[in-house]
């Protein structure tokens, strides 16, 4: 329909200049001496139009011409664009595929666009990584250090490739820059928390995992099992006396100090600097919030001096929480430990033989044998003491 109108328009026209032609009866003179040229107005009409449309056409080439080096430079920049954002997307595509050696290979025609240096340097980086490659990753790095818009990107690479390639030092150095410069978001702080851990930096990663538990950003159970791995470390180390494990149990969250393991470490730690009290304390105040057999092993080891009130005190609450727990296999054996220390003989025969009987693993068993063994030694029964380390020498065998 366009077409038909368009058409229908050039003939109008057509007509209507054929027909004012036709009635023109101008008359154009151009005269340079000795010549002269005479002609109608309407030829010099399409003359002057078809000069107009070649000078027209002669500018156009003329500008195209002298415009040819510029759009040349702008074709090539286009055709470096175009290359070096498909070698981007070539090893990000590559480098989640896990095609490492591809990856670093697109990331190198990637590089060669201003723009996306930075970006391929870090994709190239993690892709040596992945290679096990470090002097090329390092390459790779150092190519983004005067980017200061991918300086949080490098930090963050950095540290996670650092703490992958079991460097807790370089990888502190680079948290230490990340949070000089005010960036402490969740998953900075992850990283930052596996380098201390690493780094065996105990406390800090105390620090970082009750940050990261504020933000709900670790699982409880793993929140948990580096709370104990954390407390462990800090409440074994050989070098603490007595006033520096206090100050380091000082140091716990009143929150922390009634989980079992945790308080089952405490005293145990307490308990091998001769700190018995405090330890029988820790023990006590973790099983009111929690019960659990390995804080009653603590308590037992705890146990104070034959005689002293302080022992009594402890048979008193076993006995208190026997019969709250009359088949718990670890309490009846404490209790039974308890009464041999305070040399109550038949209370101590009758809750180690309970203690067997209840047993539900070989460490009671043979702890239980080894604490009747040396009743019947300290009560002059030869024979029996004997057949009860026998026993305690199979269990440990077993």
């Amino acid at each position: 329909m366009r077409l038909l109108l368009w058409l229908v328009a050039l003939m109008a026209a057509a007509i209507g200049i054929a027909v004012t032609a036709r009635f023109n009866p101008g008359n154009v003179v151009l005269f340079y001496p000795p010549h002269r040229i005479d002609m109608s107005l309407n030829l010099f009409v399409v003359l002057a139009a078809l000069l107009f449309l070649v000078l027209y056409y002669l500018v156009r080439v003329v500008r195209s011409t002298l415009r040819m080096p510029e759009r040349v430079a702008a074709y090539r920049q286009r055709k470096r664009e175009r290359e070096g954002n498909k070698g981007l997307r070539d090893a990000l595509k590559a480098l989640f595929e896990g095609r490492f050696g591809h990856a670093e290979k697109a990331a190198m025609r990637a590089a060669e666009l201003p723009e996306n240096a930075g970006l391929a340097a870090l994709i190239g980086a993690r892709a040596a990584h992945r290679m096990r490659e470090p002097a090329r990753r390092d390459s790779w790095l150092a190519g983004t250090v005067h980017d200061n818009a991918l300086k949080t990107a490098r930090l963050m690479t950095m540290t996670e490739l650092l703490v992958d390639d079991h460097q807790p030092e370089a990888a502190l150095e680079a948290v230490a820059e990340l949070n000089a410069s005010g960036q402490r978001h969740i998953h900075a702080l992850q990283w930052s928390m596996k380098a201390n851990q690493q780094a065996r930096n105990w406390p800090e990663v105390l620090r970082l995992v009750r940050t990261l538990d504020k933000r709900k950003a670790l699982h409880p159970a793993l929140s948990a099992r580096l709370r104990e791995m954390s407390y462990e470390a800090l409440l074994s180390e050989g070098a603490h006396d007595a006033e520096s494990i206090r100050r380091v149990w000082a140091g716990v969250p009143a929150s922390d100090r009634t989980k079992p393991y945790i308080a089952a470490r405490a005293a145990s730690a307490f308990n091998a600097r001769g700190l018995h009290e405090e330890a029988r304390v820790i023990a006590e105040e973790a099983l009111k919030a929690e019960w659990d057999e390995r804080v009653v092993r603590a308590y037992r080891e705890a146990a104070g001096p034959a005689g002293s009130p302080a022992l009594l005190a402890q048979i008193e609450s076993c006995e208190a929480w026997l019969k709250e727990r009359p088949n718990d296999a670890e309490l009846a054996l404490t209790l039974g430990a308890l009464c041999l220390r305070q040399k109550l003989w038949g209370k101590a025969q009758r809750y180690l033989e309970q203690a067997l009987s209840d047993a539900d693993d070989a460490q009671q068993v043979r702890v239980a044998h080894l604490k009747l063994a040396q009743m019947h030694e300290a009560l002059g029964q030869q024979e029996e003491a004997a057949a009860h380390y026998r026993q305690c020498a199979l269990a440990t065998v077993l």
